[in-house]
């Protein structure tokens, strides 16, 4: 037999040397399928619909020459690995090994170099990708018309798209379970209304949604709590999205919609929302953003900044550090995002003049939000190819899952922040309890309930 007949059944046989040590140590519940069609399994009782596909020896290659989270991603987005026999979140979640790195590490150096040796100089197959974002996607040194290149990559690439995997009001925000087992669009429904509860809305009153997205909110607050609302977004397809949707439920004299940047807002308004936004704005622009949100209300108007954070660390040094994954986020899916710590946030906000009332953790809630984005996303997998290419499509699926089981995990969180404009002294004017958020009904439930 020749040398170049003879080489793949090395590996064959080296890739399942391996394989087999390392299930000594994991005891995985899954199995791993090799290009040439054998499966190998993790663990004692594995599952046999849960398999890991490998499409050549020149994946595991590359891998071991650079084995870093962007290789692996480019891997995946190219179905050179994959993942059968469940969606993604349930995939991860059912085949997760507690101290998998610490057990993998045991298995022993003579049996790694025997095995891998044979795949150091095998090369590797085309990991070119072509959704990454072409700038300096860490946004550290963004230029003011960055912002919008920024959102647009994020948001622009399809509302179709999104409308695979979001509510139908398009709500792209972590949701509010008041029951674990509502479904994602009873809990859209119950986070809008909360947020109105929040900021105490009224009849009449002006009120503005910093980042408004596909217009969920406005027309909620518009429709059920008969306010004057405005929204800007730096999204031209959501804006396009969010004036057609306040066409047909009729609020052109409720409603106004906007492409504009925060920073260049004029005027005044009674009420303020920033929900998901926040997280665009960049840790050294957290001052600036409170201040100029600041300016746009009167004395004792209400704020709601809504957003996702990262831990405090032991020193500004740690905290500012980027790690790989993060750095791979902003890469592929949100160039130009960076989490504060809530901390921070509330220190600019109570410099800036803000008078903090409320600060509630919705961790729990976003953990599960992006599980189910994430398990619906995967039930429309064909739709939402013919939108926007398997490519993005796989990492989007990639990312659902993992922020959700991020989230889940500890490594964020995410905060509602309800603080009013301190610009005289004197009492806050705020109820003295928390019942205005429950009892009485808020008018959309009376409404619903009619």
């Amino acid at each position: 037999m020749s040398a170049g007949h003879s080489r793949p059944t090395r590996q064959i046989r080296a890739a399942r040397a391996f394989l087999e040590h390392l299930a000594q140590q994991l005891d995985a519940p899954l199995s791993v399928r090799l290009w040439d069609g054998s499966v190998v399994p993790l663990g004692k009782n594995v599952q046999p619909e849960l398999v890991l596909s490998l499409s050549g020896p020149g994946v595991i290659g590359s891998l071991l020459r650079r084995p870093t989270p962007d290789n692996l991603l480019r891997h995946y987005a190219r179905k050179q690995i994959d993942f059968h026999g469940a969606d993604l979140y349930t995939f991860i979640e059912t085949a997760r090994v507690r101290h998998s790195r610490q057990k993998s590490r045991r298995v022993p150096k003579r049996v790694l170099v025997r095995s891998l040796a044979a795949f150091l100089f095998t090369p590797a197959e085309p990991v070119e990708v072509e959704h990454c974002y072409a700038g300096d996607e860490t946004g550290h040194r963004r230029r003011d018309d960055e912002n919008k290149d920024f959102i647009q990559f994020h948001y622009d690439i399809s509302n179709e798209f999104y409308e695979q995997f979001l509510d139908p009001e398009m709500v792209y925000s972590c949701a509010y379970f008041t029951d674990w087992n509502n479904s994602l669009e009873q809990a859209q429904q119950d986070k809008l209304d909360m947020i109105c509860r929040k900021l105490r809305l009224q009849p009449g009153e002006r009120f503005l949604d910093i980042g408004c997205g596909w217009g969920a909110l406005v027309c909620h607050a518009a429709r059920n709590f008969g306010v004057q609302a405005h929204g800007i977004t730096l999204s031209e397809r959501q804006l396009a999205y969010a004036r057609q949707k306040v066409s047909r439920l009729g609020l052109q004299d409720q409603v106004t919609l906007e492409l504009r940047d925060y920073r260049h807002l004029d005027g005044q308004w009674d009420k303020i929302a920033s929900i998901g936004m926040v997280e665009h704005v960049g840790i050294a622009n957290m001052a600036g953003y409170m201040q100029k949100v600041r300016s746009l209300l009167p004395d004792r108007g209400l704020f709601l900044n809504h957003g996702l954070t990262r831990r405090a660390k032991v020193s500004r040094k740690k905290f500012r550090k980027m790690r790989p994954e993060r750095r791979l986020l902003a890469k592929y899916i949100f160039p130009g995002g960076e989490l504060d710590h809530i901390g921070h946030m509330l220190e600019a906000m109570e410099a800036s003049g803000f008078e903090v009332h409320d600060v509630e953790g919705w961790r729990d809630h976003y953990a599960h939000t992006c599980q189910l984005w994430c398990q619906r996303l995967s039930e429309r997998r064909k739709e939402a190819i013919q939108h926007v290419g398997e490519e993005r499509y796989r990492m989007w699926i990639l990312y659902l899952a993992g922020v959700s089981m991020a989230i889940r995990d500890g490594s964020a969180c995410i905060f509602q922040t309800v603080a009013s404009n301190r610009a005289s002294k004197g009492v806050s004017g705020m109820p003295p309890t928390r019942a205005h958020l429950y009892d009485p009904p808020s008018p959309f439930l009376s409404r619903k309930a009619a």
